[in-house]
């Protein structure tokens, strides 16, 4: 028994260290479009500027699109690709099928760039600008982006499946999902903060509130309001799938801390954002989540050091076969 527990934490180690130095490679630049293309992010900010101030939730759908991106075979924009004869996308994964909004915002913004630097700037730099932007124009940190990501001509159905932390998944699995992204437990709690802004769908939250959302409060009178409230929307045997309600009711589109502060008080929407706080084998988690709760500046400098980590996880592929798209919904012809 062991040895065999050595083997496997060995063989884990070392698929480990192998992914962290595969995703190293090849590093991105802070200049990399300085004589290409060198107003690429007052063009990103310009247009995420509009698209944010149409409607606040935009930065959060933007900023979404970009995490299951990069969670699935690198940040490569083989989240945009739509399906075609000969390829099957991302986008009709169940995970990622009515979860995912916001493509013609990155639509809008290829535009503009292919007029400005035709077959410059590739779709997954794009995305990486636009997130960062998104996360700024509602009140979070700004942080440089290297860039230099080439685009996949291929995307992965399965490995959406797989990937992605679910709604409903426990602690642990949501923590080797990370892991496997090269991205420590720091790392998910501080993402896991994004959910201060967007909404989630009733099918992602049906499970908590009517489980032990509960059982984990500790202001029941405000608990309760608010639970009532979610329960108005989201029935409890089927119908309503799609309505959506707030992760972060306190302050929805601005982006800030209070997301902590709902998990400390055991009203995380989500089961998998409330056992950040409440599983027992939270040890890690709880303590960065008082943190982050009392801490709103290590909270923005984390998530900004999370960002361009996760934001530095390559297709090594797409720089032997990848390329610049013309139109981030479809490989160039």
């Amino acid at each position: 028994m062991h040895i065999k527990s050595t083997v496997f934490i060995l063989s884990f180690f070392t698929i480990f260290c192998f992914k962290s130095l595969h995703a190293a490679n090849p590093p991105l630049s802070l200049d990399y479009y300085k004589s290409t293309c060198p107003n690429v992010e007052a063009i990103v900010r310009k247009e995420m500027e509009c698209v944010v101030q149409s409607n606040l939730r935009n930065a959060a759908l933007v900023l979404r699109i970009h995490f299951h991106d990069c969670f699935v075979q690198g940040c490569d924009g083989s989240v945009l690709l739509d399906d075609t004869v000969t390829l099957k996308g991302e986008k009709n994964a169940p995970t990622n099928l009515n979860a995912l909004k916001g493509f013609e915002i990155i639509d809008r913004i290829k535009e503009k760039l292919e007029s400005e630097c035709p077959g410059i700037v590739s779709c997954a730099d794009l995305l990486t600008y636009a997130a960062r932007d998104a996360t700024v124009l509602v009140g979070g940190p700004y942080w440089d982006v290297p860039a230099g990501r080439k685009d996949s001509k291929t995307a992965s159905f399965s490995l959406v499946e797989s990937n992605i932390p679910r709604p409903n998944d426990g602690l642990l699995s949501i923590i080797a999902k990370f892991l496997y992204q090269s991205l420590s437990v720091t790392d998910m709690v501080a993402l896991s903060g994004a959910h201060t802004i967007g909404m989630a769908r009733c099918t992602s939250y049906r499970a908590r509130i009517y489980g032990d959302y509960q059982a984990t409060a500790t202001m029941p009178s405000i608990a309760e309001s608010n639970l009532k409230t979610l329960k108005s929307t989201c029935p409890a045997a089927s119908g309503g799938d799609n309505n959506e309600a707030a992760m972060d009711y306190i302050s929805p589109s601005l982006f800030d801390n209070a997301y902590y502060h709902l998990l400390l008080r055991g009203e995380g929407l989500l089961n998998s954002d409330q056992e950040l706080y409440s599983s027992v084998l939270g040890v890690q988690t709880n303590k960065l989540v008082k943190k982050y709760a009392e801490n709103q500046i290590a909270f923005f400098e984390q998530f900004s050091e999370s960002m361009v980590k996760m934001g530095n996880i390559t297709n090594p592929e797409t720089y032997v076969d990848g390329e610049v798209r013309q139109n981030c919904r479809f490989v160039n012809t």
